[in-house]
């Protein structure tokens, strides 16, 4: 009898442990929740019709590991941007010896200009002000005139994790029209940049017309499929 109480006090207390954790867990906490149970990072953002000659963008390349990821399982073609040099140096050793995978030390937006980036890691950001951590120059050129540049007449992945400056940049896709040009689009939208919601949706609305939801985990990844392609 006392074992008996003594295990059902232990599982209260588990239990207690599972529900106050949930309880003081952040929004953008709970956000992933669900995006985790499913193992999304290693299925839906992996899972696409592509091949060895399919082109891939990977806007947001940090350490690289899901240049890596998508490229092992299609040897697809992918063009990997960094503007942060100590990222964009040790992706440019780390995938040296694969010809398909291309570097580039910019990122992608609207317009051709210099930024200031606060620097965090996987989260550096010019729309984050963080006194205690360094801050870096970095150049963001102007996605259309990159495709034209290299003769790019389509993206058949372009998964962009860019720390509030998705907006600008597919704004800019939207505006030019070259969004017909991109069969997906796997988009982290982030909530720390002014009137987030609102450009998130007038983003949505602009994509909806062009591309279908194959999945969506609001301000965690979404994903927008070219219609009829």
């Amino acid at each position: 009898m006392e074992n008996n109480l003594g295990n059902m006090v232990s599982k209260f207390k588990d239990v207690a442990r599972s529900v106050a954790r949930l309880i003081y867990l952040t929004p953008s906490q709970k956000r992933v929740l669900p995006w985790f149970k499913i193992n999304g990072d290693q299925t839906l953002r992996l899972n696409y019709d592509l091949n060895e000659s399919s082109v891939v963008f990977d806007l947001g390349g940090y350490e690289g590991q899901w240049t890596s990821d998508i490229y092992s399982k299609y040897c697809c073609v992918v063009y990997c941007f960094e503007p942060v040099k100590e990222f964009a140096d040790a992706l440019s050793l780390r995938f040296a010896r694969n010809k398909k995978i291309h570097i580039f030390q910019f990122g992608l937006s609207n317009e051709d200009k210099n930024a200031r980036m606060t620097l965090a890691k996987n989260s550096s950001s010019t729309f984050k002000i963080l006194k205690k951590n360094p801050t870096e120059e970095v150049v963001l050129k102007k996605a259309v005139s990159f495709m034209q540049e290299n003769k790019i007449n389509m993206v058949d992945l372009m998964k962009i994790n860019i720390e509030g400056g998705e907006y600008d940049l597919l704004d800019h896709f939207l505006d030019s029209g070259f969004v017909l040009n991109i069969k997906n689009l796997q988009i982290q939208f982030h909530d720390f940049v002014p009137k987030a919601e609102m450009r998130m949706a007038r983003i949505q609305e602009g994509l909806a017309k062009t591309h279908r939801l194959t999945y969506q985990f609001p301000f965690v990844w979404e994903n927008w499929e070219l219609k009829n392609h």
